[in-house]
């Protein structure tokens, strides 16, 4: 890396200060030492180096080539000065849109306020696309906020959703209940559904075998 892009001042995202710290402690309940996992939509990294400062698992952040950049350079710097982020892979580009998807198998997927962001047209493909790199019984963990069956679990809630369609209609909070029902069709078993601060939550689907999936007669 150059010089001149070393010093350029790294994008920061005040929410992922203010969240990774329950997220970390959420994420060390769900992953084991080794384990291999895909980030969708790393952004600005934060959420990744600060994982791999404290959890011995492999992860591979990704994003969109618009990111990618920026995303490359908190990773070469980050892990320049700090020895414990080795567990912490090359950035990748991954657009949920595209077939190509990183090489798995995964034990985990985790993706951090995307869901709301990106047109709802991509929601299905990133439940799609997770459960193709997902090993069997591998976990899919989805953080933000959501609503449950068309109704807001908070005032700030409405009025993010209300928002974000403000500035596109394809964007929005989308509907817990919504996501378990597209998820089961891609072979993905809603598990638990964790309550974070600032009307947040964790969203944990696990992998299942396809026979698993069927119903019983």
């Amino acid at each position: 890396m150059a010089p001149e892009e070393s010093n350029v001042a790294l994008p920061f995202s005040e929410a992922c200060e203010r969240n990774k710290e329950p997220i970390l402690a959420a994420l060390s309940q769900w992953l084991a030492e080794g384990n291999r996992v895909l980030e969708v939509g790393s952004g600005t990294g934060q959420h990744a180096v600060h994982v791999c400062r404290h959890l011995r698992v492999v992860w591979q952040p990704s994003d969109r080539t618009i990111n990618l950049s920026d995303l490359r350079r908190r990773c070469q710097i980050e892990g320049q000065t700090n020895s414990h982020l080795g567990w912490l892979l090359p950035p990748v580009e991954l657009d949920v849109l595209q077939p190509l998807w990183p090489d798995g198998p995964f034990d985990a997927v985790f993706s951090a306020n995307t869901a709301h962001i990106m047109p709802w047209n991509a929601v299905p493909r990133l439940l799609e696309g997770s459960a193709r790199v997902l090993r069997c019984s591998g976990l899919l963990l989805l953080y933000g906020p959501f609503h449950e069956g068309g109704h807001h679990t908070s005032p700030s809630n409405a009025a993010f959703d209300q928002h974000l369609r403000s500035l596109d209609p394809a964007m929005g909070v989308r509907d817990a209940l919504e996501l378990a029902a597209l998820a089961a069709d891609c072979g993905l078993q809603a598990i638990d559904d964790v309550s974070m601060p600032a009307n947040n939550r964790l969203l944990v689907f696990r992998r299942v075998a396809a026979e698993e999936s069927e119903p019983q007669p």
